[in-house]
């Protein structure tokens, strides 16, 4: 497989300097992308370069993973509007065993000829002092060279401190020790990292009389123009402490149509010849959402695995779609999991009796802003309780016929919109 054609297709190549095809073409390439362990988990944010990695691998090279220990005591400037807080020792520590963790669902780190190689920084800087670092390394770039780096310009007006002014230059020598001890002569990253990255090819060639290559992809943005990688609730991770299998499920099930073809393509390892396939047959009935159905099942059962991949879509079901008739045919266990991801009201067993179904969605399932609201929903048939449609706001809750599982659950509805309540 050819690696640039492979990014090209999927639509991940952004840029790349002269030469670099000619590298790949001549065997096993070693290429690495750095990652800042400023997280203990990675997001869906950085799923572009993990991915890149796993193609890189597939067409047969050998991927080297740095994190940065060291950098990420610093904090790179490229395009943030402020300087990020830096991190200790231990806290690092922590960050880099959960992220390996992570990224072996994607990697091979097995001893095969190209398997994946994890690298820190700090285990090369922590022996530098600062006299050193500036004599050895810092006398070979000129401040010019580094002020005419879009990432540096950008910040120039809010304020750049000298930490992250030297940023360029601490990523720079990482290449020169890649490229010295492991004959590591790519480097890859999102289009904001061009000038962190062709800064390391300079000092490669200052340094070292050598040659090295950059390879860039795009950054992903939404159709919409909203950054990929958030929801209204913030982040998405791969640690389902952070956010659930059934939310991260949600996250690739919801993408718009506008972005599902491009996702797929990016974060499927599907061939071209599937991806085409489903593409073509997606496009034949949008409706059903078939790249978003596939993408999520994919990445939720490479990144969470089989069985949080079948609750999510259970819960899904429950949610969205199931009969009532089903519903009442599921456990209490897997209710109760529903109840607890979307963290549901609890209605006290007190105020079941003679309560108001009007007050039922509008003060404990809240979905509905004021009973006049509710009313004209209920006029035109919008609200429903359990299995049957809510046809008067005068209508009290039926505990026998209107709670599940002998009066633990009920669920509410607005639309398709489909909320549980727990009783107690």
């Amino acid at each position: 497989m050819d690696f640039v054609e492979e990014l090209r297709w999927r639509g991940m190549l952004h840029d790349f300097m002269p030469g670099t095809e000619d590298y790949l073409n001549q065997g096993m390439a070693i290429g690495y992308i750095g990652f800042d362990p400023t997280s203990d988990s990675l997001g869906v944010g950085n799923l572009v370069q993990i991915m890149t990695l796993l193609h890189f691998q597939k067409c047969g090279h050998k991927p080297v993973v740095l994190v940065g220990g060291a950098t990420g005591m610093v904090g790179d400037p490229s395009f943030k509007n402020a300087e990020r807080n830096l991190l200790d020792e231990n806290t690092l520590a922590h960050n880099l065993a959960c992220v390996k963790a992570q990224l072996e669902k994607f990697l091979d780190f097995s001893d095969a000829p190209n398997g994946a190689i994890m690298v820190n920084n700090h285990d090369w800087f922590k022996s530098f002092d600062f006299l050193g670092f500036i004599r050895d390394v810092g006398k070979h770039i000129t401040v010019n060279y580094m002020m005419s780096k879009d990432s540096v310009k950008s910040r120039l007006d809010s304020g750049l401190s000298f930490t992250e002014f030297s940023y360029q230059l601490i990523q720079g020598y990482d290449f020169v020790h890649l490229w010295k001890n492991f004959n590591c002569k790519l480097q890859m990253g999102g289009s904001d990292q061009w000038g962190n990255i062709t800064t390391g090819t300079e000092l490669i060639r200052r340094l070292e009389g050598g040659q090295a290559f950059a390879l860039t992809t795009p950054l992903i943005t939404k159709a919409d123009g909203s950054k990929f990688g958030k929801t209204e609730s913030g982040n998405v991770w791969l640690d389902p402490a952070k956010t659930s299998p059934y939310q991260f499920y949600q996250f690739w099930l919801n993408a718009a149509d506008a972005d599902a073809g491009k996702y797929f393509k990016i974060f499927s390892t599907r061939s071209k010849e599937e991806i085409t396939s489903i593409i073509e047959q997606h496009e034949s009935a949008p409706h059903e959402r078939l790249l978003q159905k596939t993408l999520a099942e994919d990445i939720t059962n490479r990144v969470h695995g089989v069985a949080a991949l079948e609750m999510a879509k259970k819960m899904t079901q429950i949610l969205f779609g199931m009969k009532y008739e089903e519903l009442q045919l599921q456990s209490a266990e897997t209710l109760q999991a529903v109840a607890d991801e979307l963290d549901c009201p609890t209605v006290p067993a007190s105020a079941i009796q003679d309560l108001k179904l009007l007050d039922l969605v509008v003060d404990y399932a809240g979905l509905l802003e004021s009973k006049s609201e509710a009313r004209k929903m209920i006029k035109n048939n919008g609200l429903s309780i359990g299995g049957r449609k809510i046809v008067s706001d005068q209508e009290i809750l039926n505990p026998k016929s209107d709670l599940l599982l002998d009066g633990q659950f009920v669920f509410v509805a607005k639309g398709k919109t489909r909320k549980i309540l727990k009783i107690g």
